[in-house]
């Protein structure tokens, strides 16, 4: 029997249709040519108090009235109907899948990440369009914004890294990609989470994160301001902790800043049971009714809780909120949906035709297969490469030793989708070298050194599983390094380094595979091992991007976008917000294993002509800087540019070092080009606590040019004119 929700949607559907057919407009909201407020005004005219309440759910819609229900779907590195978590409702359909949000952040390609969310909008709008399909939602949980300012934060793997001004820009990638670049229509809506400063797991809906006003300004929140004011998303979901004590769900900012400052006009959710938290285990009201209140007049428009309209329903029965409250807050969703073109003509909206009958399954087309090998490609950094042990020679191989237990599989993370197909590193590397090199492979950890004994070159894959335990049980890890939604990281250090050295004495010639979603110690592995790779899991095309890199076919140029430590000692307590106490590369006092911006390349790169277009930086301006990059070596290879700033007399305490541009290209052997990064004067500024502003100091900044945040290679100093 179909449920009535579902008989619903389809009359709403066919009265859309019909009206659209027929050229009616009963109501002006249906005038895709009026002002959007006008629209939304008139929608809210004509709905009941009880359709209000109703349309205060993650799935809201108004039948009556012909506006079909829309929820939401995940799509952190592609649209989630599948997976380990049963995104698809234990009825899984194959998206593309590309690596997770921490592997493609590590591209540090803006250009390919918006090439990403172009591709997963288009699978979103086609999913949900197609008639055969018809399922999912336009509104996707994407780019997760947090900052993953401590390596034991065991949803690490979601974000793009611990830099505040990289997060903003790849996020801002993501969305553009995600929303289109239609001037008035949206390919799909993208909604930002955490807001805010989410990146602790164990009793995150108890545990308050404490820093002070600037902190919020210049690091926790930049990301998510990048997205709304640089990328253009209008929608995102509160965190389940608290901020300053305060719970997220109910925080001022809110109001004060998010929307009256940034201008986010459109859906503002709770986390998935985070209403219920509010007056149970938080205990920041006394009851259901009073929570509601809270959180309407906070900003929500949208619960994640089954149980939320039996709270609002009551707070409006006792005056705690008065209708106008619940219209000014649900105008946020109608904006939403407007823009995704749901209460206007087909013919009105370009990407109303994806999914028609007749068009291929976009997950099945090799555009869209080319492109995740593209980005996984891309991601794997290159951590060590002594003896040029890499790029491997297929010709003078006899046989390889594929070892560890991460050799043949490919393993999915809780917010992934079901991909069409997946390659392991060892099919990858079958395909690679073909039948006449003989490969050899073990996952059991004591036959591995014997395997490796034998073989002309041993490759070990070790690392993480990113849902804890095989099965996926909820808040459960197999081994301390494993972290998660739910359980963060008891301990960095690798356990299968030991299954390394196994394999090292057995066979000097050892290529170690991490394949993790965040850092490790590995030590031992550093200091002893002569070819070390880094890559994150999930990709469909995880084998064969691998094996383009082992064998030369691609140079890899990913770049690290953490601090990876030597050792949990190196760090603060993991409640400590305050990143000033030597979190990141922006206060790290210590050497670390690994720095921020990280990664070899299989050739060498020269840096000369550190420049900019005007020795002085207008307050309100911006300048252009220089600088000539060659390629010394003979072959082909990616360079990630990198653009830091250094103020060197400041009155206000300074990270001692900051990322403010960068830039991948591509150089063939002996090719110079002339790398030009914009840098606006508005991104030195500090936030003055007393003006409760941000204020372009005058003085002196270093410019710092390198390969990464530890290899300056160039520097040149210009002065900073004050405004006034």
């Amino acid at each position: 029997m179909k449920s009535k929700s579902y008989l619903l949607s389809g009359a709403c559907l066919f009265l859309a249709i019909t009206m659209r057919v027929s050229g009616q407009t009963p109501y002006p909201f249906q005038d895709p040519n009026l002002p959007i407020e006008e629209r939304v005004n008139n929608v809210v005219s004509l709905m009941t108090l009880e359709e209000k309440v109703a349309f205060l759910s993650s799935r809201p819609g108004v039948p009556r009235l012909g506006i079909q229900n829309m929820g939401h779907c995940e799509g952190l590195h592609g649209m989630a109907q599948g997976g380990p978590s049963n995104w698809g409702k234990r009825n899984p359909h194959p998206t593309t899948i590309f690596p997770q949000a921490y592997g493609m952040g590590e591209t540090w390609d803006t250009e390919l990440m918006q090439q990403a969310g172009a591709v997963e909008g288009y699978e979103v709008r086609y999913m949900v369009q197609n008639e055969k399909l018809r399922r999912g939602s336009l509104i996707v949980r994407a780019p997760n914004a947090d900052m993953g300012r401590d390596p034991r934060w065991g949803r690490t793997e979601e974000c793009y890294g611990e830099d505040p001004f990289f997060n903003g820009t790849m996020a801002a990638a993501f969305i553009k990609g995600l929303q289109g670049d239609h001037p008035k229509y949206w390919l799909t809506a993208s909604l930002l989470k955490h807001f805010l400063a989410n990146s602790n797991e164990d009793d995150r809906a108890m545990t308050s994160s404490d820093f002070d006003e600037r902190l919020f300004r210049e690091y926790y929140s930049m990301p998510f301001r990048m997205g709304f004011e640089e990328g253009g998303a209008c929608c995102f979901m509160t965190a389940y902790n608290l901020y300053n004590s305060i719970p997220c769900t109910v925080h001022p900012v809110i109001n004060e800043v998010v929307i009256k400052e940034w201008g986010v006009d459109g859906i503002i959710c709770t986390d998935g049971g985070a209403f219920t938290k509010l007056f149970e285990s938080q205990q920041y009201y006394p009851d259901a009714s009073q929570a509601a209140a809270g959180a309407v007049k906070a900003g929500i428009n949208q619960f994640l809780d089954r149980g939320f309209s039996s709270g609002v329903t009551a707070a409006l029965d006792e005056n705690r909120l008065a209708e106008a409250d619940i219209d000014k807050v649900i105008k946020g969703t109608l904006r939403v949906f407007i823009r995704l073109g749901l209460l206007d003509p087909n013919n009105n909206v370009p990407y109303a035709g994806i999914g028609a009958a007749d068009e291929p399954e976009p997950w099945t087309t090799d555009k869209h297969k080319a492109l995740a090998r593209l980005v996984t490609q891309k991601s794997i950094v290159l951590l060590k490469n002594s003896k040029k042990l890499l790029p491997l020679g297929r010709t003078k191989l006899k046989s390889i030793a594929v070892v560890g237990p991460r050799a043949d599989e490919v393993l999915l993370d809780w917010y992934s989708g079901t991909p069409p197909y997946t390659v392991t590193p060892l099919q990858g590397i079958k395909d690679k070298v073909g039948p006449n090199v003989t490969v050899t492979c073990t996952t059991d950890s004591n036959e591995a050194a014997k395997v490796a004994r034998l073989a002309d070159v041993a490759i070990v894959c070790v690392g993480n599983n990113p849902i804890g335990v095989p099965d996926g049980e909820w808040a459960k890890v197999s081994v301390p390094s494993e972290g998660r939604e739910s359980v963060d990281r008891k301990s960095i250090t690798l356990e299968d380094e030991e299954l390394i050295k196994q394999v090292y004495i057995a066979n000097h010639k050892t290529v170690v595979v991490l394949l993790s979603s965040f850092p490790y110690a590995i030590n031992w592995t550093q200091k002893h091992v002569s070819a070390i790779l880094h890559m994150t899991h999930n990709s469909q095309e995880h084998g064969h991007a691998l094996a383009d890199v082992l064998f030369g076919d691609y140079n890899p140029a990913g770049r690290l976008v953490q601090t990876w430590p030597k050792s949990l000692d190196q760090l603060p307590p993991m409640l400590d917000y305050d990143i000033r106490h030597g979190r990141t590369y922006m206060y790290f006092k210590d050497k670390p294993l690994y720095p921020f911006g990280y990664g070899l390349s299989y050739t060498k790169f020269r840096y000369s002509k550190l420049r900019t277009s005007a020795r002085t930086l207008p307050g309100n301006g911006s300048i252009i800087v220089s600088v000539d990059v060659t390629n010394k070596g003979k072959l082909a290879g990616d360079e990630v540019v990198q653009l830091y700033v250094r103020h060197l007399k400041s009155k206000v305490e300074r990270p001692l070092q900051e990322l403010r541009g960068f830039r991948r290209i591509t150089l063939q052997p002996g090719e110079r080009k002339t790398i030009e990064i914009p840098l606006q004067a508005s991104s030195l500024a500090y936030w003055d606590v007393d003006r409760h502003a941000f204020v372009v100091e005058a003085g002196k900044v270093e410019l710092r040019v390198g390969g990464s945040s530890a290899d300056i290679r160039l520097k040149r100093t210009i002065n900073v004119k004050n405004i006034l």
